[in-house]
């Protein structure tokens, strides 16, 4: 039996994602949104070129995006990195980390709304279905906050509904750019590209927090937040999408709930109804079918979004 490793990527991306919610709730408490994203900011665009320094070594200069290529590699910066990433800070930190996981499980329906309306993936029918299964799995997860009132929803799952669409526009940009270079340099780059925009904007944050004072789970939520699910995680992400399709892998978003919920359970003691239960089983299935229903993948996708 030959191993996936496209589906072992995508499923081992979406447990470390499931969990970072709950890590990134704590740390948020801990220091706030924007001395958060300053380190963020920092750290990884600072980890993206020490990585493209070892892999390229002397011929780092040939990592270099075309000048054709760099409005694409700018735009991917700004939308996946400085909007998606603010989005979802401060979504969450106005949010509980289980709303913000069912929240963001809307992405992929904007990223198979957007290959419609492009044309760049041939969606089937499966595909489609298996994805509205999944979403109404979600409608199962959020019914009793909804029936208290749509107040409750609130401005940070608002929020966080703008960063689904951005994280769905990202991807589908991406990931004709993933295609040329490969996951390292874009995620390399567009990192770098958004560093000049947040640094500046998120600096005066920084005086707010007393490092020394912080405790080793901070430390150990930072490190997993940033290093394993930040670079790699969307390294995963970037070569996953290169590899399966958008289409295909937007589903696997849905996988993320069920783990958010239990990590958000044992973590930090939120508490989950039977319908919040049966919701996370019908998004599963919905997912099992959106991937696996439609059989093998075309022999060629549709033209890329940047064929024009």
């Amino acid at each position: 039996m030959i191993l996936d490793w496209s589906l072992i990527a995508a499923l081992t991306t979406m447990l470390a994602w499931g969990m970072n919610f709950a890590f990134v709730k704590y740390v948020l408490d801990q220091i706030g949104v924007g001395a958060f994203m300053f380190l963020r900011f920092l750290v990884l665009p600072l980890l993206g070129l020490a990585l493209l320094v070892v892999v390229f070594r002397s011929r780092i200069r040939m990592s270099w995006p075309r000048r054709a290529d760099l409005p694409r590699f700018v735009l991917c910066a700004l939308v996946g990195h400085v909007l998606h990433i603010s989005a979802v800070m401060y979504g969450m930190s106005l949010s509980t980390a289980f709303s913000s996981s069912l929240v963001l499980t809307c992405q992929p329906l904007f990223t198979l709304a957007i290959l419609a309306w492009l044309g760049a993936e041939r969606l089937r029918v499966q595909q489609v279905l298996g994805t509205l299964v999944a979403f109404a799995g979600i409608a199962l997860f959020l019914a009793d906050k909804f029936a208290a009132g749509f107040s409750r929803a609130g401005l940070g799952d608002l929020t966080l509904l703008l960063a689904g669409a951005a994280f769905s526009t990202y991807t589908v940009l991406s990931r004709p750019l993933a295609d040329r270079y490969g996951p390292l340099i874009v995620l390399s780059y567009t990192l770098l590209f958004s560093m000049p925009v947040m640094l500046p904007l998120t600096l005066p944050f920084l005086g707010d927090v007393h490092f020394s004072a912080l405790g080793p789970w901070v430390w150990a939520g930072l490190f997993w937040a940033l290093v394993v699910c930040s670079f790699v995680g969307w390294l995963s992400w970037t070569w996953v999408n290169s590899k399966r399709g958008i289409a295909r892998s937007a589903p696997f978003m849905y996988l993320m709930p069920p783990v958010a919920g239990l990590m958000a359970w044992f973590t930090l003691g939120e508490v989950f109804t039977p319908l919040k239960i049966i919701g996370a089983v019908v998004t599963m299935a919905g997912v099992a079918w959106a991937q696996f229903g439609g059989g093998r993948p075309p022999p060629r996708e549709a033209a890329q979004p940047d064929s024009a």
